[in-house]
C-alpha cells in the first residue's frame, strides 16, 4: 500500500464515507486536533509508571475510536464509535489516581519533571479538541459520548501529570497572583 495517493493535493480529503470534505472543515479540524492529542500521549510513553503506561497506551487507542468516530459523519453498527463505556473506563483511571494524590487546594502550574510537562501538554490540545468538536457540533450531529469522553480526557492527563510529578518527588507550583 502506497503512503501517498495524491487525492489531497488540492485541499481536499475523504470521509470515512467517501465524502469528500476541504481539509479545514470543522469535522477534520476535530479529528485532526485527536490525533495530535494522540501524538502527544505517545510522546509521553514509557513515563516510568507501568500502571500510568497502560493506561496511557488504552487512551490512545481510545483516541483512535474517537478520531474515527468524528471521520465518520453516518457511523452503522458495525463502525467504531465512542460509548458511556469508554468514558466510564477513563473515570476509573481518574479515580484510581486521585486515590493517590493529595486533595487539590489551588490552580497548578503546567510543568514539574518531562513525563509531567508532556502530560500537561496533552491535556492543553485534548481541552483544544474538544472545543474543536463541540464547534462541529454546532452545525452538525456529533456523538455525544466523543465529546464526553474528550471532556474527562482532560481531566484524565492532569491528574496523571500530577501523579508522575509527585512520584518523580517533583512539587507542583500554583500561581501567584
Amino acid at each position: 500500500m502506497k503512503i501517498y495517493t495524491g487525492r489531497g493535493d488540492e485541499g481536499m480529503t475523504d470521509l470515512q464515507d467517501m465524502s469528500r470534505v476541504s481539509k479545514t472543515s470543522p469535522r477534520i479540524e476535530a479529528y485532526g486536533t485527536v490525533d495530535e492529542a494522540n501524538a502527544l500521549v505517545g510522546s509521553v510513553r514509557p513515563t516510568g509508571y507501568d500502571d500510568v503506561d497502560e493506561k496511557l497506551e488504552r487512551i490512545q487507542n481510545h483516541l483512535h475510536v474517537v478520531q474515527a468516530d468524528f471521520a465518520n459523519p453516518d457511523p452503522d453498527g458495525d463502525d467504531p464509535v465512542v460509548t458511556g463505556e469508554h468514558v466510564a473506563e477513563l473515570e476509573s483511571f481518574i479515580d484510581e489516581a486521585e486515590e493517590e494524590l493529595d486533595p487539590l487546594t489551588s490552580f497548578v502550574l503546567p510543568g514539574g519533571g518531562d513525563a509531567g510537562a508532556k502530560l500537561h501538554h496533552a491535556r492543553a490540545v485534548s481541552r483544544r479538541a474538544e472545543r474543536r468538536a463541540v464547534a462541529l457540533a454546532a452545525d452538525q450531529p456529533v456523538n455525544e459520548q466523543a465529546i464526553r469522553y474528550l471532556n474527562r480526557l482532560s481531566d484524565a492527563l492532569f491528574v496523571f501529570a500530577r501523579l508522575v510529578n509527585k512520584r518523580d518527588g517533583v512539587p507542583e507550583e500554583s500561581p501567584t497572583y
